[in-house]
């Protein structure tokens, strides 16, 4: 019996790495001052490891900015820092690579831009290697973490032709980086391929047929597979030559029920959550062993890499003794994997308990009434906005002093009358500058706010925080998911008093801003004694209550943000119908009882909308704003296929990238959205939130941004 992990979070226990890259991006540090906080950073994850007293140490799992792009490399060929960051996050000269969700997280990969010789021979993977020999691991004790080819290559976008069309040349680079790795004596590769959870995919299988065959010199293969069950692939990963094959019992439990294991492949068994933060308990392993074969080579892990949870939950004394007991951050399932796999070993089996029956979360089919193309007269009538109407997603920057405000505030340094004081102060100043920059829709700038879900979480029932629970969400960009740990209710409302503090500044309409029950969701570490559904049915519950109140308040526009919408999503087909009932029921309870006048709004980002527009149509939001800036419109082709009903706001501005596009390249997007989506639905916005922003790019780029619409308006 081994144990072992999938892989570490690689931003550091107190974010070094994100502070690292900022600092290096700003010039006041060296290019060898980030790489030795990397070196520092990958051998804190290896004496983890070995500490825990796992049997393979994970390598290669590193990556300064993304994972995907950091594989991509080692198959094409290494680039300077200044290119590789040129592609992450673009520059004035040229866009990023697209940017969208890891399969079904909210964990961001960069998509690569294939037109590549595919030179690569994992240089930085060998060089890992070297690093850790000489920090006293042998080599034959490494496993090394490798995006495998199929996945890469599905993953990719090609400008001409299909992205299969690389695969020959990819697979003698994928051969080249194996056999260099065989050279240094490494004991196994871990191949990443989680394509597989997928619904099977004729080029995608003979792509995997033709990528593990037999012949090519190499250490062990682990053929990995996460984020869902593999059965319906049975057949195909029989065939496949490889040594070993992980899955993930915890999205896939069950799925080795009538598996006739092959002779003398190990079996890596995924049974530590790796993507949420409660300790494991016997009852839950136990389902998860179901039809675990007796004969075969298990492993023990966590059922993906460990980049979705926080480093290490011990600093988190100011949790409740009894909820802080129930944590298990990356650094705890190590020891919670090395625990399992002593006690596999010595044949102690938890027992699977009985599952009393539950009566699921019924959707209610609430819809809202009357039907858009009623209700649009109607808000017009109330809103009087001119064509083509201009606003942004929400949040303004949150600068170095609104951060050392609230830190003085939280310290106790500052007491909450001056906190307050100074942040109306702000938010007048944000509502009087987009008054004279000619906005049309005004928000109050969420500078009271520290994260569109923690903001209204702290103000909810069965919330927790933690004080270092940091997620890598992109790049250098850190989330802090809050904890639901009980039932979640409102107890009085959240933002009523900063939204009408905000209208009373102005006569034009001002948004009041909510970050939508599946996003208030899916970006939190649930409770996983309940259904999410019914979970997401009390957010919702609490959520109308607070719309209604701003409604009454006087609020004519309110935006309920969904951007976790699509990201929920089962990975496969069968499963999809019952996400989709729940997700659109409760963004239904949450603003179906408002009056028509009432203009609801929504805001999704970096996804693939293409096989869910049947369900965004069915949210029947007002005005929907989506990101479309790094595809340059293309995205808006779905939707003009679709005939999609609604109003809708194509991001002209990519906020995730330094790069601001001037005044006539605003139009020329906007034109192309306007050949595809008729002008009369068409809102004027950037592609998502400012607070990552400094205020002199806002002003610039907003201000084109008003100049673009004044010039379409014209005509």
């Amino acid at each position: 019996m081994k144990s072992h992990i999938l892989g570490m979070p690689r931003i550091g226990a107190r974010r070094e790495l994100k502070f690292a890259l900022e600092s290096f991006w700003k010039g006041t540090l060296t290019e060898q001052g980030l790489q030795q906080v990397a070196r520092n950073l990958r051998a804190e994850n290896r004496r983890r490891q070995r500490d825990a007293g796992l049997d393979w140490i994970t390598v290669g799992d590193f990556a300064l900015y993304d994972h995907v792009l950091t594989n991509f490399l080692r198959y094409a060929g290494p680039l300077s820092l200044e290119d590789q960051f040129r592609r992450a996050r673009g520059d004035s000269q040229s866009r990023p690579w697209d940017m969208t969700k890891w399969f079904d997280t909210n964990y961001h990969y960069l998509v690569p831009e294939l037109g590549t010789t595919w030179s690569g021979s994992g240089e930085d993977l060998l060089a890992e290697v070297t690093e850790a020999v000489a920090d006293g691991y042998p080599a034959d004790r490494l496993k090394v973490v490798l995006l495998g080819p199929v996945t890469l290559l599905a993953l990719s976008h090609a400008s001409s032709g299909s992205v299969w069309d690389s695969l020959p040349a990819l697979i003698s680079a994928w051969e080249r980086i194996l056999a260099r790795l065989a050279d240094a004596g490494v004991g196994w590769v871990q191949v990443d391929e989680p394509v597989l959870a997928l619904d099977a995919d004729p080029r995608i299988d003979e792509a995997l047929r033709q990528v593990y065959r037999s012949g090519a010199r190499s250490p062990r293969l682990l053929l990995t597979t996460y984020f869902g069950a593999v059965a319906h692939q049975r057949g195909l990963i029989d065939s496949l030559c490889v040594d070993g094959v992980h899955l993930d019992l915890v999205r896939g439990a069950g799925q080795l029920d009538g598996w006739v294991w092959p002779q003398g492949r190990v079996l890596s068994l995924g049974i530590l959550d790796g993507r949420n933060v409660w300790k494991a308990g016997d009852d839950q392993v136990a389902q998860r062993l179901a039809g675990v074969p007796a004969q075969a080579d298990l492993w023990v892990s966590s059922s993906c890499s460990l980049l979705h949870v926080p480093v290490d939950a011990s600093p988190e004394t100011a949790l409740a003794p009894d909820l802080r007991q129930r944590l298990s951050f990356a650094v705890q399932k190590l020891d919670e994997v090395k625990l399992w796999s002593d006690r596999l070993a010595r044949g102690d089996l938890p027992v699977v308990p009985p599952v009393p029956p539950r009566n699921a979360a019924l959707a209610s089919s609430r819809r809202r009434v009357p039907g858009f193309a009623i209700r649009q007269p109607l808000q017009q009538a109330a809103l009087h906005l001119p064509p083509w109407p201009t606003t942004t997603i929400g949040s303004f920057p949150q600068t170095a002093e609104i951060r050392q405000l609230r830190s003085a505030w939280k310290r106790g340094a500052l007491d909450a009358a001056a906190y307050q004081a100074r942040l109306k102060e702000v938010t007048a100043e944000a509502l009087h500058w987009q008054d004279e920059a000619g906005l049309d829709v005004l928000v109050h700038g969420e500078f009271e706010r520290t994260d569109m879900v923690e903001a209204f979480g702290e103000l909810l029932d069965g919330y927790a925080f933690t004080g270092l629970g940091w997620v890598q969400s992109y790049g250098s960009r850190c989330v802090k998911p809050p904890l639901i740990h009980a039932d979640v209710a409102r107890p009085r409302p959240m933002t009523v008093d900063w939204a009408t503090f905000a209208q009373g500044l102005t006569d034009k309409p001002v948004k009041g801003m909510l970050t939508g029950p599946v996003t208030m969701l899916q970006w939190a570490f649930v409770r996983d004694d309940k259904p999410r559904a019914e979970i997401a049915f009390q957010i919702a519950d609490a959520l109308r209550d607070e719309v209604l109140d701003l409604e009454a308040a006087g609020l004519k526009v309110i935006q309920v943000d969904e951007p976790a919408f699509r990201e929920g999503l089962p990975l496969r087909r069968e499963d999809q119908a019952a996400y989709w009932a729940w997700a659109v029921e409760a963004f239904h309870r949450t603003v179906s009882s408002v009056k028509p006048e009432t203009q609801i709004h929504t805001h999704m980002c970096y996804s693939d909308f293409s096989d869910c527009l049947d369900q965004i149509a069915a949210l029947d939001a007002d005005v929907l704003t989506i990101e479309t800036s790094r595809s340059a419109m293309t995205l808006l082709n779905h939707f003009r296929d679709f005939r999609y009903p609604n109003a809708l706001g194509p991001g002209i501005w990519d906020i995730h990238s330094p790069r601001i596009p001037s005044r006539d390249e605003m139009v020329d997007l906007l034109r192309a959205a306007a050949r595809v989506v008729d002008p009369s639905r068409l809102w004027v916005n950037p592609d998502c939130g400012l607070k990552t922003r400094d205020w002199p790019e806002v002003k610039t780029a907003i201000t084109n941004l008003v100049e673009a619409a004044r010039i379409l308006r014209q005509g």
